[in-house]
């Protein structure tokens, strides 16, 4: 397998899918445009050469579908890795950073792995319906990785890992980071760096994300945060893709620039290509590509 550098990543191929992705994409406000979406993740995922199957759930007596791409496993294809991000978007918001940035990394990792030969059975999966069907109403969201996490229970998925890229573009030196209410950690004051988020369970694959990036040199500041429980207390922690599956019982993380915490345009008509850091968003995609050769495929760190 060929050496994994920075090098690897392509900022082009990353700006290219948050050009293609970039606009409202709602299934009240713009429904159309959240099916593009989902064509887009799957027809791209299609063309890099992945088993690609639409999971389909329903919600308010419509249809709508989470995109899952497959690389089997050659050694323990029972075993699995997913990288999850959403493409659906609040009403009024083009996401750029809320999530176009987490699908461009998604489908640009699902690029640098599709040569590799997995050990473990590896899925890249653009869930839908993250955000709240009634915006203000805590708890109403997450339904696309709700449906998918109850699959993969009846299923009997053996899951090693979920990695969640939840807005993963907006960072600087210049930014002013805050924190949510009853946070039992010190966290630093200024926005240039990547919350890595489990909990209890996930505490291994927590430590094991931020040890990749150090042993790979990856620039990249990381803030680790492990909460009890399923994140009860610190309710801020549970709102992505990954509190379904933290509740299912797997190890579970969210990677995220912390969102409303630091990024002012968050959930907002501003929320634009123009506003993010891409050089920062190359990078998260390099940490989590080392992370996933190291998991998935049962290599220690190539020297950059």
């Amino acid at each position: 397998m060929s050496a994994l550098t920075a090098a690897t990543v392509s900022r082009e191929r990353i700006e290219g899918h948050l050009k293609a992705l970039e606009g409202v994409r709602h299934p009240v406000t713009a429904p159309a445009a959240l099916q593009r979406a989902c064509c887009y993740v799957e027809d791209t995922l299609r063309g890099l050469g992945y088993a690609v199957d639409l999971h389909p759930f329903e919600d308010g007596g419509s249809e709508y579908h989470n995109v899952v791409a497959t690389r089997l496993g050659t050694r323990l294809p029972d075993k699995r890795v997913l990288v999850i991000a959403h493409y659906d978007t609040v009403s009024v918001s083009p996401g750029a950073d809320d999530n176009a940035s987490g699908v461009a990394l998604m489908l640009e990792l699902a690029t640098i792995c599709r040569e590799w030969r997995p050990e473990l059975t590896l899925h890249f999966i653009g869930v839908n319906l993250e955000e709240n069907s009634e915006e203000g109403v805590r708890g109403t969201g997450l339904r696309g990785s709700r449906a998918l996490a109850r699959f993969a229970v009846q299923q009997g998925w053996d899951i090693e890992a979920v990695l969640v890229l939840e807005s993963v573009a907006y960072a600087g030196a210049s930014l002013r980071q805050s924190v949510p209410a009853g946070l039992p950690f010190q966290v630093p004051q200024t926005g240039d760096f990547l919350a890595v988020i489990g909990n209890e369970h996930s505490r291994g694959v927590v430590g094991r994300f931020v040890l990749v990036v150090q042993d790979f040199g990856i620039a990249l500041p990381v803030v680790p945060l492990v909460v009890p429980g399923n994140g009860e207390a610190v309710p801020d922690t549970r709102r992505s893709d990954h509190a379904p599956f933290w509740d299912a019982g797997y190890p579970a993380i969210m990677l995220t620039d912390t969102t409303n915490f630091r990024n002012p345009h968050y959930h907002e008509p501003s929320d634009t290509l123009e506003t993010l850091n891409l050089a920062f968003a190359a990078r998260v995609c390099h940490a989590t590509a080392a992370f996933l050769l190291g998991l998935a495929c049962g290599e220690g760190p190539v020297p950059s």
